[in-house]
């Protein structure tokens, strides 16, 4: 076998099992539209919770930076990256979320990647929830800690793992605060409580909280108010923020610490100007108009309620994260690909984004849609759905 041939062969086999997936070209800014191959769809596939993406003073913001700093910072952060416009991000941001300190990495990946491998040792034990995202699951592969993981939001799981650690010098629990496919959130309160009874720390991942939940967006320890009790948060700047990045919160020890030994940080050049402006524009937003969380919530309610009473199965969702189950690969793709025909792009998720078995149409609806948009989504589900005998 030469070169890529058994790549080759790998992908011909997706194609002949309908799930392979090329990539789509969107050729428009992300809104409740974008323009795909020249038709304009509906958008239900975007991180874009609050619409941020295309805010005026978002744009404003990221222009000005341009002219004033440049469009790149020529360095990493360590060197000579740091510009006043980071670090004024980030005392901002720590306000917003109540903590002592953050540190801002190139995305919520590396975020969560730099965390895990950086804080622990073979002496510790890092414990996971099995639902949580990719980047937690290959932070914790990059650590020499025992890693133990514990059924999704099962609590007796969780205390049977703890119980196993108490030898352990660190124990840390890990759980994303929304989980990224399924929509529901962690039973924070109940983690937190089991982990100050077994003398854990607690690490939560707001990617999909940061802007949803909480207090203008503050996220899931302000939603159970549990400021003071989650030793580390974790968040993303590109999703209800509308731009790009992630984000660490917590004392003033640990983002020293990270800055010191988080490869991703440390190897990675910084933000350029535009990217810190236009995030620390969406962080006055938040905090301003709260206009758009209110919009998100209604839209959400509307279109969830629309889905059940068509007879789709949305599973637990609690936020605006709404998959439609599907279950079979290759049946979700055409489902997909049906829905882009008629006008409205919502992607099929299959395989290994989702367990074998648990395909689906993930959706998110967005502070941007208007009613007789989201209407016409839900016309289109039943009759699509009524096609492939889903409902």
């Amino acid at each position: 076998m030469s070169n890529f041939e058994f790549l080759d062969q790998t992908i011909e086999k997706w194609k002949q099992s309908g799930t392979y997936r090329p990539l789509i070209d969107l050729e428009s800014a992300q809104g409740a539209k974008v323009k795909i191959d020249g038709k304009e769809m509906i958008q239900l596939s975007s991180n874009n919770y609050l619409g941020l993406t295309t805010h005026p003073y978002c744009v404003q913001e990221a222009i000005k930076a341009i002219q004033q700093w440049g469009v790149g910072t020529g360095s990493v952060r360590t060197i000579a990256g740091t510009f006043s416009l980071h670090q004024e991000f980030e005392e901002r941001l720590a306000e917003f979320k109540q903590t002592e300190a953050t540190l801002v990495f190139q995305s919520g990946f590396t975020a969560n990647v730099g965390v895990l491998s950086s804080i622990l040792s073979e002496e510790d034990v890092v414990i996971s929830d099995e639902l949580n995202h990719a980047s937690i699951i290959d932070g914790i592969r990059l650590t020499k800690a025992k890693r133990i993981i514990y059924d999704h939001s099962d609590m007796d799981d969780l205390e049977r793992a703890l119980k196993k650690s108490q030898s352990a010098r660190v124990k840390l629990v890990v759980t994303d605060g929304v989980f990224s496919m399924d929509g529901d959130i962690a039973r924070l309160p109940e983690i937190v409580e089991l982990c100050e009874r077994y003398q854990a720390l607690v690490m939560v991942d707001d990617a999909h909280a940061s802007g949803v939940l909480g207090r203008s967006g503050r996220g899931s320890v302000d939603h159970f108010d549990l400021h003071g009790k989650v030793q580390i948060q974790v968040g993303t700047l590109s999703k209800a923020f509308g731009v790009l990045g992630g984000y660490v919160a917590g004392s003033k020890v640990l983002c020293d610490y990270l800055v010191h030994q988080a490869r991703p940080f440390l190897f990675s050049t910084s933000h350029p100007p535009a990217v810190v402006a236009a995030c620390q524009a969406a962080l006055h937003i938040l905090q301003t108009e709260s206009v758009w969380m209110e919009k998100l919530w209604r839209n959400t309610k509307m279109f969830q309620s629309g889905l059940v009473q068509l007879g789709f199965d949305i599973g637990h969702t609690q936020t605006p994260i709404t998959p439609v189950m599907v279950r079979d690969d290759a049946l979700a793709i055409r489902f997909s690909n049906q829905l882009q025909k008629e006008g409205v792009f919502a992607q099929g998720i299959i395989y290994p984004t989702v367990p074998k078995g648990k395909a689906r149409i993930r959706t998110i609806v967005t502070a941007l849609h208007k009613e007789e948009e989201l209407e016409y989504c839900l016309e289109v589900f039943e009759k699509v759905g009524r096609q492939l005998s889903l409902i």
